[in-house]
């Protein structure tokens, strides 16, 4: 039952991705359509074809490696500088057709010739007017911002669904009420383990030794009337470790207990975990009853804005992460279970939510949810990045062109005509690779170092 529950668990997970990479497709397809481009290929997936269909001049399908997908437009590449074109006369048609020179010299011009080739062969008479560089430069933003838009509008979605009903499990509210009285005092790095009976004879808790109990409910602390988790919680740090009274709720009844507190290294802040920063506060060894903050739209938006700056964070310390995770693989570290992990990663920890027998089956949905919420926003956000050949590189050279335009109209100078995105071909090459290696390095990872879901 395990297993079938496990592979359950992958499955889902790839639907739910395969899906997201087709809508992503959809979002770049749909708007170039309606604008008038020429789309001849969407399709999900790279490699060899598995299945395809010809459906008026669009080949529908999916190839062998579901590693993502793509949608041919035809003419994302001007022909380029008047030097690198010719006239090649007439077509059996009569029509004049457009040959761009193959022959070049230098490496990267060569890269980039060969690709405008190849580019143009797809180009036929008829589709001149029908080019995605003449597009104006608000539509090849929309194009081009369709896709990651879409894997956003998808996690806003899930999120908005998850925190409106069941609540935001990184958003955890904390009341009054004891929920657990931790009997002795346990090092930071060892937390979550539980007492020995030596340990709590040694060295107990000042709230053990208070004789706090499960349930309980804070009134006030050193004369101080309580109405928070969060003031209670900076009173006792603040108290060191001077002499403390507490008034609780127990029963229907307030009790006043007397304790002192304790000196301890604590992480204040959840990234200190990370940066293993502690800093020597008041200790008392109580945890509250906690429960996931519920909202709206509004409180989804908000949720999403600080998700935006942690993901812009990641992506900038991406590659050295990713080095970190290289170094896991040949055993020189151990991996970090809060690091990034591949499609591959995301399976493994939806079969083993899907599977796991202290997690109730709602929290099973909720937690494949949010890691396909995750992943959708991830992808979306890393499209965006303006660097070819990812969306954004198209979309920062598509607001590039609005700009010189804008600038030659205001200046009444001669129109700079269309951004040649082909002259960043090397930039993408670069980027191209570095992503590849990054995306094997971490599913290499994924199967020999995985992360797995914490107990």
């Amino acid at each position: 039952m395990t297993a079938l529950l496990y592979l359950l668990g992958v499955v889902v997970f790839a639907v739910a991705i395969l899906a997201s990479i087709g809508l992503h497709e959809l979002g770049h397809m749909i708007p170039a359509k309606a604008f008038g481009g020429k789309v001849t290929q969407y399709f999900i997936g790279f490699g060899p074809t598995v299945w395809s269909k010809q459906v008026g001049e669009t080949e529908y399908g999916v190839k062998a490696i579901p590693l993502g997908g793509y949608v041919k437009i035809v003419g994302m590449l001007p022909p380029g500088a008047e030097q690198l074109a010719d006239e090649a006369g007439v077509d059996e048609h009569g029509n004049q057709v457009l040959k761009v020179r193959k022959s070049n010299t230098g490496m990267f011009t060569q890269l980039i010739s060969d690709a405008r080739a190849a580019e143009w062969e797809l180009v036929r008479p008829e589709d001149t007017d029908r080019l995605f560089y003449k597009m104006a430069w608000w539509k090849k933003v929309i194009v081009m911002g369709g896709g990651p838009m879409v894997n956003i509008a998808i996690a806003f979605l899930i999120f908005a669904g998850v925190f409106a009903t069941y609540g935001n499990p990184s958003d955890q509210k904390s009341e009054l009420t004891i929920s657990e009285v931790q009997g002795c005092v346990i090092p930071v790095d060892e937390n979550g383990r539980t007492c020995t009976e030596d340990e709590i004879a040694t060295s107990p808790t000042p709230a053990y030794v208070a004789g706090l109990q499960k349930g309980d409910r804070f009134v006030s602390f050193n004369g101080t009337t309580i109405t928070t988790w969060e003031q209670l919680q900076k009173l006792i740090r603040s108290n060191d470790d001077g002499e403390a009274t507490i008034v609780v709720e127990r029963g229907g009844e307030q009790l006043t207990l007397a304790t002192r507190t304790k000196v301890e290294p604590r992480f204040l802040e959840a990234e200190d975990r990370e940066k293993k920063k502690t800093t020597e506060v008041g200790f008392l060894g109580v945890s509250p009853v906690t429960h996931p903050t519920t909202g709206g739209v509004f409180y989804t938006a908000g949720q999403m804005g600080h998700m935006t700056v942690e993901v812009v964070k990641s992506l900038a310390t991406l590659p050295v992460k990713v080095w970190d995770v290289a170094k896991a693989i040949v055993g020189v570290e151990k991996r970090d279970p809060a690091g990034p992990v591949s499609i591959v990663g995301g399976g493994r920890l939806a079969g083993e939510t899907a599977s796991h027998d202290e997690i109730s089956s709602r929290d099973k949905v909720l937690s494949l949810l949010m890691l396909v919420a995750g992943f959708n926003f991830f992808i979306g956000m890393l499209n965006l990045v303006p660097l070819l050949p990812l969306d954004g590189g198209h979309i920062a050279s598509a607001l590039w062109e609005a700009v010189r335009r804008g600038r030659a109209r205001l200046f009444r100078r001669p129109d700079p005509g269309y951004v040649d995105a082909a002259k960043l071909l090397p930039i993408a090459y670069v980027v191209a690779s570095a992503l590849l290696v990054m995306g094997l390095v971490l599913i290499v990872a994924d199967i020999v170092v995985p992360v797995h879901l914490e107990s």
